[in-house]
């Protein structure tokens, strides 16, 4: 069951949360290509932001600090949590150690983990699946994880939007060896980003509808789960 927070009280309290269990975050600021890992320092509810560690890549910091906002995700306690923070900037020498304050997200999604283990698609792959190939406007995504309960993806048509509990026909998911199957996936959650550059990208995770013995040996070959 997904759950969306946007009370100011309730953000700061997940975030508080995430600061209390040292949890690692994470944010793709590239495609795969450039990902900044870290942890949150402290949460300011009254200045409505928080301050992030720099991550140990140099260079993933610079990225993050040259966007104006990124999507954050981490994993505490059996839960997967999302959100987009903007405005990064660093933090003045007088403050202590160094570090990139933000802006508190507007809304929080959490939903519980896949009882599936997920694997990563490696970034170079650029995986893609064809969503809603039997319905009436199908579009493609690239793949970010997969298990034998679901997949993850990105897609960047501003004019697509997909809502917990929508059910997708006939989506056509390309495997690592290059075979590909057909199957029926219904929306968990979704995340609508702007990115830097203005284009807009929503990341959505999917469970595998009525998946058969069969099925579910064809998903772990193609993608060695």
């Amino acid at each position: 069951m997904g759950q969306l927070l946007r009370a100011p009280e309730e953000i700061a309290r997940v975030l508080n949360s995430l600061v209390a269990r040292g949890e690692p975050v994470t944010a793709d600021l590239g495609g795969g290509a450039k990902l900044f890992c870290s942890r949150l320092r402290s949460v300011d509810p009254a200045g409505a932001d928080f301050i992030v560690e720099p991550s140990p890549d140099a260079s993933a910091n610079q990225a993050l600090l040259a966007r104006s906002q990124a999507m954050f995700h981490a994993e505490p306690g059996g839960w997967q949590i999302e959100f987009v923070a903007a405005a990064p900037i660093a933090t003045s020498p007088h403050e202590g150690a160094p570090g990139i304050r933000m802006r508190f997200p507007e809304i929080i999604a959490g939903h519980r983990r896949r009882a599936d283990e997920r694997a990563d698609v490696p970034p170079p792959k650029r995986l893609r699946c064809v969503i809603d190939e039997d319905g009436i406007m199908p579009f493609e995504g690239i793949m970010t994880n997969v298990s034998k309960g679901g997949i993850g993806f990105l897609q960047y048509d501003p004019v697509i939007s997909l809502e917990p509990g929508t059910l997708l026909k006939g989506c056509r998911i390309d495997g690592i060896n290059g075979e590909s199957i057909v199957l029926d996936l219904e929306v968990r959650y979704s995340q609508r980003v702007v990115l830097a550059d203005e284009r807009q990208l929503q990341s959505s995770g999917c469970r595998f509808l009525s998946l058969s013995a069969e099925e579910t040996s064809q998903i772990e070959r193609m993608f060695d789960l």
